[in-house]
């Protein structure tokens, strides 16, 4: 089969034909190569633009500015209410902590006696019960933990994340 198709390329007339098609492959393939390549677009202006063109880029431009100066102004305005906001949550918090620290110094009243050692201990009480008193909404997870089971456990049974289970059992009070 190769004896034959070497025979046939040797003959002179198809030789003629193949150096031919060769000869237009190649002529075909130098003739669209330019096209084929990636050209930049910023390389070169386009020399068949327009004024009207131009002109039109130009209030396309414009127009972009004028939105984008809106916007700006639109994005200060909120800015500026957000910061107004914030101005006045921090007054309030620090309000609410001057009323916490004057709070804090001032004895309890107790209607029970007048003796201030007593109320002294009465206070003194108050903070360790709230201190050993178990949180009520965690009680059902304390229960759990009582009984041998784990974070993970506990989690599933409960439906809540494990995280979360870690977190309360780790900031369990100690009795």
């Amino acid at each position: 089969m190769d004896a034959i198709l070497l025979e046939s390329l040797l003959d002179p007339e198809k030789r003629q034909w193949i150096a031919l098609a060769i000869g237009m492959v190649a002529v075909t393939y130098l003739m669209f190569r330019p096209r084929w390549r990636k050209k930049d677009p910023l390389a070169k202006p386009p020399a068949y633009s327009s004024l009207s063109s131009q002109r039109a880029v130009e209030r396309q431009m414009q127009s972009l500015l004028v939105e984008l100066s809106e916007m700006s102004r639109q994005i200060s305005a909120q800015l500026d209410t957000r910061s107004a906001k914030l101005e006045l949550l921090i007054k309030d918090a620090d309000e609410k902590i001057a009323q916490l620290k004057r709070l804090s110094h001032e004895p309890l009243a107790f209607s029970g006696g007048s003796n201030d050692s007593t109320a002294h201990e009465q206070t003194k009480s108050l903070a360790e019960a709230e201190v050993t008193m178990p949180n009520p909404r965690h009680a059902d997870i304390y229960t759990l933990a009582d009984q041998g089971r784990s974070a993970g456990q506990i989690a599933n049974t409960l439906g809540r994340p494990s995280g979360e289970i870690e977190l309360i059992l780790a900031l369990r009070p100690r009795t």
